[in-house]
């Protein structure tokens, strides 16, 4: 037999026709929608498909709804994705409901990206990386004190929407004197934070943090490496 799992994600009722709208802005195809007598949907992409129930009380803001897309193709996907949204959306949302995420690596073994719906619904789309693409993800974190940090604040951040505490971890890092990140490192970092200020509402904080990102000064070789950060600080100053 072949099984397929199919996630039964959560909606707040009156949201589901944006919820579709967004799922459509990402390449997918709405096969079922239904109001009455109950709110339902059903869409899908490929292989992938995703149903979607209503409930009338619903909060979006205190959903931790969400499912996990594997792909050998997640670069591919997030550009897709992004292309989408900001022709659906007239921008590439980063913030707030609908977004989408950053690529990175992370240092559990998986490149990959996060994307919100309207509705809370987390979607995370991730590929294996490494020599081996079948190899299992590092279950371990970094030991150096910067590279763990950013391990550590990703997962704050993206696994447990503890925006505070992954600000805490990086606002005490970026203070050590006896220590210095890498520039590569800092980049990292510091937009990470101003990512983080911008989804607490602190625009302040956030200009602060990005232009201190933009101003450090990275090689051709760094400025590869740095990447998908300097992507998403690009996308933040936007």
């Amino acid at each position: 037999m072949t099984e397929k799992t199919i996630p039964l994600l959560p909606c707040r009722t009156e949201l589901i026709q944006s919820v579709v709208d967004f799922y459509t802005a990402l390449g997918f195809e709405t096969t079922h929608l239904q109001k009455s007598p109950y709110t339902y949907a059903v869409v899908e992409r490929g292989a992938v498909e995703l149903q979607l129930y209503g409930m009338k009380d619903y909060d979006p803001g205190t959903s931790h709804s969400s499912c996990y897309i594997l792909t050998e193709d997640v670069d591919g996907l997030h550009a897709a994705f992004r292309s989408g949204l900001k022709a659906a959306y007239g921008r590439i949302p980063t913030r707030g409901l609908p977004r989408i995420g950053p690529l990175k690596d992370m240092s559990y073994g998986v490149r990959q990206f996060l994307a919100t719906d309207p509705t809370g619904n987390t979607i995370r789309v991730g590929q294996v990386i490494g020599a081996d693409s079948a190899e299992e993800p590092a279950a371990t974190a970094p030991k150096e004190t910067f590279a763990r940090a950013l391990h550590m604040a990703d997962l704050f951040a993206d696994s447990k929407q503890d925006y505070p505490g992954a600000a805490r971890i990086i606002d005490r890092v970026l203070k050590l004197e006896d220590e210095q990140p890498t520039p590569v490192q800092r980049v990292r970092l510091l937009v990470l934070r101003g990512d983080i200020a911008q989804r607490l509402g602190d625009e302040e904080g956030a200009r602060r943090w990005l232009e201190e990102a933009a101003s450090v000064q990275l090689g051709a070789e760094e400025r590869e490496t740095a990447h998908d950060a300097l992507a998403r600080l690009s996308d933040l100053r936007g």
